[in-house]
């Protein structure tokens, strides 16, 4: 376990718990390394991989206290100590489960990264999302990696050269957020989503996040072949039909 995150595993459910109020959840790099690790680990033993976080904020960033320094100022170094959270993100990204994460209060760099990299993003009303890196002096291709098959490029470039911070509203409309509700229905409405996941036939849940993220970087005419080959490979399995009693 890691000290900062809460992670539970019940039947086909991993939930993880960002758990550092005190400091808006900001993530150390112990704690960001052992994300990647968990999602590596157990991305396809589940069903649904959910991300949530105790006290008013999603995540501010990463925790300057938590980073490691590189040992020298060489490229390769730096590239060493940055692969972590571009592991992270990758490893959210190819879970054969889906990633869900519920967002409340802000979410900034590496907070707003997480979150929409996800496959499902259900923010409160009162969510904010930012990239904060340009007006810090930071390059921000690293929390580009994770939003440049998620959001539009116009839009993604603004909030980086401009790191202006958004509403949940503004970012649902630019494809960052799945749904926005209202601060007092966020959990229930991420409950209702849960409970129908867990739900739904295992085989098509899987099959579902598979396609989404093969078919997208390849062409229109090999997106449908690969859309008919699942469908007939899953929508034949017996664990698609309802099971009796």
């Amino acid at each position: 376990m890691m000290d900062g995150l809460i992670v539970t595993k019940h039947d086909d459910l991993i939930e993880i718990t960002l758990d550092c109020a005190d400091r808006g959840n900001a993530m150390s790099d112990d704690q960001v390394a052992y994300l990647g690790d968990l999602f590596e680990r157990e991305h396809d033993k589940v069903r649904l991989i959910v991300i949530r976080a105790n006290g008013d904020d999603f995540c501010v960033g990463r925790s300057p206290q938590g980073r490691k320094p590189p040992p020298t100022n060489e490229a390769l170094d730096i590239r060493r100590i940055s692969d972590i959270v571009f592991r992270t993100y990758n490893a959210v990204r190819r879970s054969s489960a889906p990633v869900m994460t519920i967002v409340k209060g802000q979410a900034m760099g590496f907070g707003c990264s997480l979150a929409c990299v996800s496959d499902i993003t259900i923010a409160a009303e009162g969510a904010t999302f930012g990239i904060p890196e340009f007006s810090h002096n930071i390059m921000p291709t690293m929390v580009m990696s994770s939003l440049i098959d998620r959001v539009a490029l116009k839009p993604l470039m603004y909030l980086v050269w401009t790191s202006k911070v958004i509403d949940a509203r503004h970012a649902m409309m630019i494809g960052a957020v799945s749904d926005v509700v209202p601060d007092a229905e966020l959990e229930a409405t991420a409950q209702s989503v849960i409970d129908k996941i867990m739900k739904g036939p295992r085989p098509a849940v899987l099959a579902t996040k598979e396609y989404a993220h093969m078919a997208n970087p390849i062409d229109g005419n090999k997106a449908i072949a690969f859309a008919r080959s699942l469908h007939a490979v899953v929508n034949s399995s017996s664990e698609m039909r309802p099971k009796k009693g």
